[in-house]
C-alpha cells in the first residue's frame, strides 16, 4: 500500500513511530504543500492530513476530488477549525460543550458592556500558538484587546474545576487519556499524565465516540473538564493532534490508514 502523510514534521513522534510500523511493507511518502513547488501528481492509496494550513487543505479537497480517501476529510479538518462552528454543531447534537458566544474583534469585545466574571478568551480560528486566556477583569480585557485588536475571538464562562484538562483522544477504535494542567494555569502545563480508560467518569468514553460521530473524525481529541461529580464539559475539539507519549497510538494510526487504503488489517 502506499499511504501519503501531509504535514510539514513528519519527525512528529505519531508520525514517524507509525511510518516506522507500516515501512518493511507499505511505501510512505511525505508531502508538504506549504513548500513551493509541491502539486498533486500521482496519488497514494490514502493520505494523513496533519497539516491544516490553506495549501494544505487545498491540496487535500484535489485528492478528495480525485477520490482518494483523506483523513481527516477536508470537511470535519476545517470545522474543527471554526470555534463557532465547533460550538454550534456540538450543541445541536447535544453534545456538553461549553456556551461559547463569538466576536469579530477583541476591540468589539472591549467596546461591550464588560465581562460578567471571569471567562476563557480564545481565537475563533484554531491553529498554532493561538489565543487561550483567562480574563478575569475588563482591565485584562483593554490589556489583551490593545495588544490584539483585531483578532475575532470566542467567549466561554469560565467553569471552576480542579485545574486539570482532561485530554482525551480517538484513533481510529482506539481510544487513548490523559490528565493535563491547564494551560491557563499559572504554574504552566507541566507533563502529561496517561489516563487508564477504566479511571475514566462513566459515560465519558461514550461522549468521545458520539463526538467522532457528529463530527466525522477518525483521529482527534477532545478536551474535556470535569465541573465536578463527573460532569463533563467539552471546550475544544482538535482534529489530528498529536497524541504524544500514548502507548498503541501509533499501532492503531497504522491500522487505519491501511483499512481506509482497503488494506488488510494489522501493520
Amino acid at each position: 500500500m502506499r499511504i501519503g502523510l501531509i504535514t510539514g514534521d513528519p519527525s512528529h513522534p505519531l508520525l514517524a513511530a507509525a511510518t516506522a510500523l507500516l515501512g518493511p511493507a507499505h511505501h510512505v511518502h511525505t508531502l508538504d504543500p506549504d513548500v513551493k513547488g509541491d502539486a498533486p501528481g500521482p496519488t497514494a492509496d490514502v493520505y494523513l492530513l496533519k497539516a491544516r494550513t490553506p495549501r494544505a487543505l487545498a491540496f487535500a479537497r484535489v485528492l478528495e476530488g480525485r477520490g482518494v480517501p483523506v483523513v481527516n476529510s477536508v470537511a470535519a479538518t476545517t470545522l474543527c477549525q471554526d470555534r463557532t462552528a465547533m460550538a454550534r454543531r456540538a450543541r445541536q447534537a447535544g453534545l456538553p460543550f461549553a456556551h461559547t458566544r463569538t466576536f469579530d474583534s477583541l476591540a468589539q469585545l472591549a467596546d461591550g458592556p464588560g465581562l460578567p466574571g471571569p471567562v476563557v478568551v480564545k481565537s475563533q480560528h484554531s491553529r498554532k500558538r493561538d489565543l487561550v486566556a483567562r480574563l478575569d477583569d475588563d482591565v485584562q480585557l483593554r490589556r489583551l484587546a490593545a495588544a490584539l485588536p483585531q483578532e475575532p475571538v470566542v467567549v466561554q464562562d469560565f467553569a471552576p474545576n480542579s485545574g486539570w484538562d482532561h485530554k482525551l483522544w480517538a484513533v481510529g477504535d482506539r481510544l487513548f487519556a490523559a490528565l493535563r494542567r491547564s494551560e491557563l494555569s499559572s504554574d504552566g502545563r507541566g507533563p502529561t499524565r496517561s489516563l487508564a480508560l477504566d479511571d475514566l467518569p462513566s459515560g465519558w468514553p461514550a461522549m468521545v465516540r458520539r463526538v467522532g460521530e457528529v463530527f466525522a473524525l477518525d483521529v482527534y481529541g477532545v478536551d474535556v473538564i470535569d465541573t465536578g461529580g463527573g460532569s463533563p464539559l467539552i471546550v475544544d475539539i482538535n482534529a489530528f493532534p498529536g497524541v504524544r507519549g500514548q502507548a498503541g497510538a501509533p499501532e492503531a494510526l497504522a491500522e487505519l490508514a491501511l483499512r481506509r487504503a482497503g488494506g488488510p488489517p494489522g501493520t
